[in-house]
């Protein structure tokens, strides 16, 4: 069995253990986007080392569960810090009809980003080599996106820091993080509390290996207005 095929099984397990069903074809492009990134991965560190046996758990599917909490008025994100397209490509296959734009600001990595969105047709998606802050990026996308995302381990104070140029008036901010969250949202919350209409925190359990979420992964939704 070739990897992809493999990658293919441990999807089909993972989404249909949690009742999720999902078109084969949005499985099959998952499996090939999983076996593009372990391959590229030899040459440039889109994920650790340790972590490619786990690709399909830790990165696939948790991306593409992230697309279960987007809400249905988004139309155009921003994942923030991407590094070898996560979650935006996932969330992008699993989402079709939502445009995005994936940002970091490692040349490498991008260009490993730009080949898989080539590779994988995925015309909803575009692969930008900035940093988010910058001048030339504000410039080009302020006031462009209504959701931003971001699996990067940047506090949520930052994460905001970067979002309220680039939302439209009428946005969304996922943010997937692990550990204790209570006073890095506090935070958040307390500088940008005139942005923030409304603020939910899910807990990512899923079968059969996160039951209780003991992993301990967490997704904050913040609806927000400028």
């Amino acid at each position: 069995m070739d990897l992809q095929e493999q990658y293919l099984r441990e999807l089909k397990q993972l989404f249909w253990a949690n009742s999720l069903t999902p078109d084969v074809y949005q499985l099959e492009r998952l499996a090939h986007f999983a076996a593009l990134v372990a391959e590229k991965n030899e040459k440039v560190n889109l994920i650790s080392r340790k972590d490619i046996s786990k690709i399909i758990e830790n990165h696939i599917f948790l991306s593409a569960l992230i697309a279960n909490y987007i809400p249905n008025k988004a139309l155009r994100f921003l994942d923030v810090g991407t590094g070898g397209g996560f979650p935006g490509i996932p969330i992008a296959i699993m989402n079709p009809f939502l445009k995005g734009v994936l940002v970091d600001s490692t040349a490498k990595k991008i260009a490993a980003v730009q080949e898989f969105i080539d590779k994988l047709k995925l015309s909803n998606l575009s692969a930008v080599n900035e940093r988010v802050e910058g001048e030339t990026f504000i410039s080009k996308y302020e006031n462009s996106f209504d959701l931003i995302v971001s699996r990067a381990t940047v506090p949520l104070i930052i994460l905001f820091r970067y979002a309220v140029p680039l939302i439209k008036n009428k946005a969304y901010l996922i943010s997937v993080k692990g550990g204790k969250l209570e006073e890095e949202l506090k935070k958040a919350e307390m500088k940008y509390k005139a942005y923030i209409k409304k603020s939910t925190v899910f807990e990512l359990a899923y079968k059969p290996s996160n039951i209780k979420n003991k992993k301990g992964k967490k997704l904050i939704l913040l609806e927000l207005s400028k």
